[in-house]
């Protein structure tokens, strides 16, 4: 066995024996960034986030803030403990759906838009649809993934075995 076939083979083993833990960062970081937007909305006030809404002409603008809040935060929570995660999955991705159709598409593909740099600061326009995408495609694969572990529905799906 030359050396490398055997580096080829001792990498095979590593991927195999991590594999089931590869959706963990995405679960990770998926739920934080849903409960962060939920939790930056909800402290500045619900009304401010209707008020945003409003604004860009979206109907029922206080019912929709509501929503969104309640959706990001019992998203977020749920993904980051990887609890009934293909359930959340459908609100989180409708969410990200309107969110692309209704405020980022005008702003094309990128989130990063440097405008300016002031007294050393770099100044951003409004962010395009891009992190919609990587969060949708990253909930697309945990649902695809199923249960990681140290997640709820990991330890509901061995309770049932």
């Amino acid at each position: 066995m030359t050396i490398l076939a055997g580096t080829a083979l001792v990498l095979e083993e590593a991927r195999e024996k991590l594999m089931p833990y590869a959706g963990i960062p995405l679960r990770l970081i998926v739920g934080y960034g849903f409960l962060a937007h939920g939790l930056a909305k909800w402290s500045r006030g619900p009304e401010a986030f209707a008020g945003i809404l409003q604004a860009t002409g979206v109907p029922m603008a206080h019912v929709i803030a509501w929503v969104t809040i309640a959706t990001e935060l019992v998203a977020g929570v749920a993904f980051l403990a990887g609890a009934l995660v293909p359930l959340v999955s459908i609100p989180a991705l409708i969410l990200l759906l309107v969110a692309i159709f209704t405020v980022h598409l005008p702003y094309g593909f990128s989130s990063i838009k440097l405008l300016s740099v002031n007294e050393g600061r770099a100044q951003f326009g409004p962010p395009g649809y891009e992190c919609d995408l990587l969060y949708i495609s990253c909930i697309v694969a945990l649902v695809l993934i199923g249960p990681t572990p140290w997640s709820v529905d990991s330890y509901r799906h061995r309770a049932k075995s």
